[in-house]
């Protein structure tokens, strides 16, 4: 659907077949796209008024809430000297910067880089003489980003806009992508896995946080739009993502679990507003099937 008054109804109630009514095709790109955006803008405004939203859902909780899915990822000491706002937009599922062993003098590229923690994280840890970008398609937290850019005062970071599924920089110019529980969230990850080769220079490195499947959703959860913007139903399981990374170019691809979700933690990541009940069944089925890993591989 390209009418933007029907984008935005599919995204304020679960697909049909979760709620009992006929069954609906996978979502199109556009249409995720469309309220992807439209959720972090809202994620962006729960910020600056003092509340936290989840894992990539528009849930608010208050600043003293914890989320299962975006607790606890980032030291004291790391996050020493950035802005609060930074931290708080953070919806990611890991930490990158820590677990992609940056060093000095390397580029690095975050994938979907919202309010900026991990791009900022990133210039710290490759120095003056590196290089962090940070990618996004959502002009407020391109915004939030830029304003956490300036009250941190470092030099060596840029924030451009675009899709992660055309990278608008040149071949062969990254040593390092990360990115943080965004990858999922695409329709096209095989478009996004070839994008990530291209930009990379041999021998670097593709080292991100995604949610991860341990094992196949029901078809109604993967229908959901609610759960596709969730971080759930676009997710791929262990072993399809390994081969797509193959595919793409990249050898010696891994998948390293860092969490394991419960259906309780699981529900953190969806919108359950609409179908209240019917999407909490739904959401047994995902109880262990859904885990945050670190996914590697190199290009040759």
């Amino acid at each position: 659907m390209s009418d933007t008054n029907e984008t935005k109804a599919t995204s304020t109630c679960c697909a049909p077949s979760c709620c009992g009514g006929a069954k609906l095709p996978e979502p199109a790109t556009d249409d995720v796209r469309e309220v992807v955006k439209e959720r972090y803008g809202q994620a962006v405004k729960a910020v600056l008024e003092g509340a936290k939203p989840s894992c990539c859902g528009s849930k608010a909780q208050s600043l003293a809430g914890t989320d299962p899915i975006t607790r606890d990822l980032y030291a004291d000491d790391e996050t020493k000297g950035l802005p609060a706002e930074a931290l708080l937009a953070s919806f990611g599922c890991g930490n990158p910067t820590a677990l992609a062993e940056l060093r000095p003098g390397e580029v690095v590229l975050d994938l979907g880089s919202g309010g900026g923690i991990d791009v900022l994280l990133s210039a710290k840890r490759v120095g003056p003489t590196g290089k962090a970008y940070g990618l996004d398609m959502t002009d407020a937290m391109l915004e939030l980003a830029q304003q956490n850019k300036a009250k941190a005062g470092v030099t060596n970071v840029e924030f451009l806009r675009g899709t992660i599924e055309a990278i608008p920089l040149p071949s062969n110019s990254v040593d390092v992508i990360i990115s943080n529980c965004v990858i999922n969230l695409s329709t096209d990850k095989d478009k996004v896995l070839r994008e990530a080769f291209r930009v990379l220079r041999p021998g670097g490195r593709f080292a991100v946080s995604d949610i991860v499947l341990r094992r196949e959703l029901p078809e109604a959860t993967r229908q959901s739009m609610d759960l596709w913007t969730g971080c759930v139903a676009g997710a791929l399981v262990e072993g399809d993502y390994l081969e797509r990374l193959q595919n793409a170019g990249f050898k010696d691809p891994h998948v390293e679990p860092t969490r394991i979700y419960s259906k309780d933690d699981t529900a953190e990541m969806a919108s359950s507003t609409c179908c209240g009940p019917d999407l909490s069944e739904a959401l047994n089925a995902l109880d262990g099937a859904v885990m945050s890993a670190f996914v590697r591989a190199t290009k040759p």
